[in-house]
């Protein structure tokens, strides 16, 4: 970035006040500028905030007197959220700010997560707070690119570990967007969902052949925050094409795993008319956290612990039924080129002979499913081979190229 880093500083200057013109004294002091906005409600701010109250509360189409009179700390921080967002987003548009530094206990934390996950993926966005990574915190509400850092000590007035850590964070956001390289490449990208190479491995060979077709393959890591990730880029146009080989986290979401990537997952490429390609890989199993019991209702399956943090049980036919029912409802809603690439003899690694995720009655059912949800607009493609042999990437490829001949993908730059 050549020009001048403007850092969004959001807070509620009515009770932290010496805190967040600390965090801009931290930025202007590296030659930044910081602009405060205050997000409270009941008090009045010893400065002047570059952002009041008001100005918030009118982005939200109201008065700062009538969020107060609602009574109601809940309801009076949900509609400054609103503000909030929309002042945010306003600014971002015109080019007046780059980066974003939230401070909150909880309050301001569950604010701060609205703005922050509307906000585009790469621009720089770094929340301090007194619930930074507790489990009070949705997954689903957090940014996937979002930076947090715990506020420990600093619940009420500075002191030495407070300004500690508040430089910190001043520091990192300011880093973040002085250091930042965009993301305009001159070849279209191609987005690629799947998990790790010891239970999908066809992105080896599809990547370069990808390249090699003048393309930038980008592949996202599907257990949760990088479905989410691909979903919002997809949903932001960043994409020609998606590869979105491992639906995982759709099974995920169903039965409340905690890989799940939102209600939303397989929906954005679809509805926006995007060149689908779309694969079962790993839908054959839930996961749930190593470092927990195992869930009542998945004892005596047999386990797969991936690592100290995942672990995975097949799933029943009967689950298995309903994951693919939920596949089909989705790719139903297709609005561009869109075909479904069924490998018949497995769909990860560790569902082959021997391994735990064998289970040959559990795929058949699968595979029963899956022929009568997927239907028409997308093409239902059928493969006498495991998902990581290379039949599966030769006729995904077969198909992207048919699709760039049809003119339905935009060709490559090579």
């Amino acid at each position: 970035m050549n020009k001048i880093p403007n850092i969004l500083i959001v807070g509620t200057a009515d009770t932290k006040a010496a805190e967040l013109k600390f965090m801009q004294q931290c930025i202007e002091q590296q030659g930044a500028r910081g602009l405060i906005m205050d997000v409270g409600v009941l008090g009045t701010p010893p400065f002047a905030p570059e952002f009041s109250n008001q100005d918030v509360a009118a982005a939200a189409h109201t008065r700062i007197e009538a969020i107060a009179a609602l009574g109601d700390e809940n309801a009076a921080m949900t509609q400054m959220a609103q503000g909030a967002v929309a002042l945010t987003l306003r600014l971002y548009a015109d080019g007046k700010v780059d980066g974003l530094l939230a401070l909150g206990g909880t309050m301001g934390t569950d604010l701060a997560l609205d703005v922050t996950a509307s906000l585009p993926l790469g621009m720089p966005k770094m929340l301090v707070s007194t619930i930074a990574n507790s489990p009070l915190i949705p997954v689903h509400r957090l940014a996937p690119d979002l930076m947090t850092m715990l506020w420990a000590g600093g619940l009420y007035g500075l002191n030495s570990l407070c300004k500690s850590i508040l430089s910190q964070a001043a520091g990192a956001v300011l880093g973040a967007c002085k250091t930042a390289i965009g993301s305009a490449n001159s070849r279209p990208m191609v987005a690629i969902s799947s998990l790790g190479k010891s239970c999908l491995n066809y992105m080896v060979s599809l990547t370069p052949a990808l390249e090699a077709r003048g393309y930038e393959p980008v592949v996202f890591h599907c257990i949760g925050m990088g479905g989410r990730a691909m979903e919002a880029l997809i949903e932001a146009g960043k994409f020609a094409a998606v590869f979105d080989l491992a639906v995982c986290e759709v099974p995920a979401e169903l039965f409340g795993a905690p890989s799940g990537a939102g209600p939303s997952r397989l929906e954005a490429a679809g509805r926006r008319g995007v060149a689908q390609i779309v694969a079962p890989g790993a839908c054959d199993m839930i996961d749930f956290q190593t470092w927990r019991a195992t869930p009542p209702p998945y004892a005596g399956r047999p386990c797969h612990a991936h690592n100290r943090l995942i672990s995975s049980v097949p799933m029943t036919p009967t689950e298995r039924r309903r994951a693919a029912v939920a596949i089909g409802e989705k790719l139903s809603m297709a609005t561009g080129p869109s075909a479904f690439v069924l490998p018949l003899h497995g769909i990860e690694e560790w569902d082959r002979a021997g391994q735990a995720m064998h289970d040959p009655s559990g795929m058949t059912a699968f595979i029963d499913a899956l022929r009568s949800s997927v239907v028409a607009p997308t093409q239902l493609v059928e493969l006498p081979c495991h998902i990581n042999d290379a039949l599966f990437v030769d006729t995904v490829l077969a198909i992207f190229d048919r699709w760039v001949r049809e003119g339905r993908v935009i060709p490559g730059i090579k």
